[in-house]
């Protein structure tokens, strides 16, 4: 856990999922100067006369290193031939604020957690508290769900009653608020467990899940709320991604998040895109 401004929070995970190699940007800088007879790749080579056959493609990915990539990345600075390297990043438990920063990399295939069907946990807690329950009961439940970057067990439980009252005044203004909140087929469970916010909570979270729930409650959450996403660069864009937000002056939870894709990003990749220190 790391201390910022007096508040603790959790780092993200990070996993590579996939990478394609640079052996296809070697093959794309080739075919620009039609020097394959140059390259010190016996499969680049090859393709000067022939094209590649299925074996010599995975020999290409299978590519470590490339002498003409990295004087085109270091001395010549032509690096549209990374655009055709791509890596994938599994990330767990950033936040919604690094995902607004995120959005700022204009080249990325970005896949994030939905706040539309993933928010049935947090209504369920909020209509048990509601049928025999309170405030408290809510804030356990919650608390429980971990669903904060930051760790500090008072300062979530603020976050979370802040939720409460959020919900809670909703409720006094929307006429019928379990309309919106709970499955239709689910409704019949409110009368059952009137009095009983726990056994209620339990058979709301088995029951079928309102569809677009977090239509009606994005204004709940802040943006301390964990995210977890897939996120793909060309190597071009990881290399801008990386010079930006590995940098003091980045917002500190993105620049973990780069210090972590970084730390998982092969040394082939880093070898050309990021400056030898």
């Amino acid at each position: 856990m790391e201390n910022m401004y007096g508040i603790e929070y959790s780092k993200p995970e990070v996993v590579l999922l996939q990478q394609t190699g640079i052996g296809v940007a070697e093959a794309a800088a080739r075919t620009c100067y039609d020097s394959f007879s140059n390259s010190e790749n016996e499969v680049i080579k090859d393709i000067e006369d022939a094209l590649p056959n299925r074996q010599m493609c995975q020999a290409i990915n299978a590519i470590e290193e490339s002498e003409l990539l990295d004087e085109l990345a270091w001395t010549y600075f032509h690096h549209s031939i990374l655009e055709h390297a791509n890596l994938s990043f599994l990330v767990r438990g950033t936040s919604r604020g690094v995902l607004q920063e995120h959005a700022r990399h204009r080249i990325q295939a970005i896949s994030v957690r939905s706040t539309r069907y993933t928010m049935s946990s947090v209504i369920n807690a909020f209509v048990a508290s509601l049928h025999g329950g309170d405030k408290a009961f809510f804030i356990e439940k919650v608390l429980a769900f971990d669903m904060f970057v930051t760790t500090n067990k008072a300062y979530n439980t603020i976050e979370i009653g802040a939720i409460y009252d959020k919900l809670a005044y909703q409720a006094g203004v929307v006429e019928d608020f379990y309309s919106i909140a709970v499955a239709k087929s689910s409704l019949e469970l409110l009368g059952a467990y009137s009095d009983d916010p726990e056994a209620l909570f339990v058979a709301l979270q088995e029951g079928k899940k309102k569809r677009n729930v977090g239509d009606a409650f994005k204004h709940i959450i802040s943006d301390n709320v964990k995210v977890d996403m897939v996120v793909t660069f060309n190597l071009r864009s990881l290399k801008n991604y990386f010079t930006l937000r590995d940098s003091g002056a980045a917002f500190f939870q993105i620049r973990w998040l780069a210090q972590e894709m970084m730390r998982v990003t092969p040394q082939k990749y880093l070898d050309l895109i990021v400056k030898k220190k």
